[in-house]
């Protein structure tokens, strides 16, 4: 059963990383390349417009933060903070703060989404299936980051959980060996929020509406005109 677990470890933050991030790049590539026009978030703005506009604009405020957050959090080297003061438990408890409130912020306005979407029948039937999944998945996922929060506040070791998970990126990013070792030692619920944090960004956005993380509205000034037309139907005045 050891050898089993130090096998899945290995895998899931030792190989599994590099998985995620070649579907990202090359997915994603892929996609702009060969379906530009879906390259969307495929809005569903004029059903239930007030619940999306709170629900959107929380959502996207929160995550924002969040995601800018654990980028800067974990990719910068801890002799960097401290050199300007900050120890490991004072980045902790920052981490801990900043991600409660716009965890929660993100949290509330994804909720309002979900039930959005699942509650009103006419936005369910032009849903996607993978719209549907990949907004149950979010929803999971902070949970579960949320959950976190109030066991880290209540562990001493926490601030060490934080520098092992910050080091573990560091050591992906930058192709060093010995990164599942990092983690091997940290609490399920945080490697089970890596996992799936993983599996969202990585081999999921490039095939859900989550591509649209990557635009910017110069895109848009690059591609080809879309042509619609209207159906004319036999018996029917074309002006009509």
């Amino acid at each position: 059963m050891q050898n089993l677990s130090g096998y899945l470890n290995a895998f899931f933050f030792g190989i599994y990383p590099y998985i995620a991030l070649t579907v990202l790049f090359i997915g994603s590539w892929v996609r702009f390349d060969r379906e530009p026009y879906t390259w969307r978030s495929g809005s569903s703005e004029l059903l239930r417009h007030k619940s999306l506009f709170i629900g959107s604009n929380l959502w996207h405020v929160g995550i924002l933060v969040v995601l800018a957050g654990h980028f800067v959090g974990l990719l910068t080297p801890a002799p960097w903070y401290e050199s300007l003061g900050f120890t490991i438990q004072d980045h902790q408890m920052l981490a801990m703060v900043a991600g409660g409130i716009f965890g929660s912020m993100a949290w509330v306005g994804l909720t309002i989404l979900v039930v959005r979407r699942f509650g009103d029948k006419r936005i369910l039937r032009t849903s996607s299936v993978s719209d549907l999944y990949i907004l149950i998945l979010l929803w999971i996922q902070l949970t579960i980051g949320l959950s976190t929060l109030p066991i880290s506040w209540s562990e001493r070791h926490a601030p060490l959980d934080t520098l092992l998970v910050s080091q573990w990126a560091q050591h992906i990013v930058t192709f060093r060996g010995g990164a599942a070792e990092l983690v091997a030692g940290i609490r399920l619920d945080i490697k089970i929020h890596m996992i799936l944090g993983m599996t969202i960004l990585g081999t999921l956005l490039p095939f859900t509406r989550l591509v649209h993380i990557w635009s910017a509205p110069i895109w848009y000034l690059f591609r080809r005109y879309q042509i619609v037309r209207t159906r004319f139907r036999p018996g029917t005045s074309r002006r009509g």
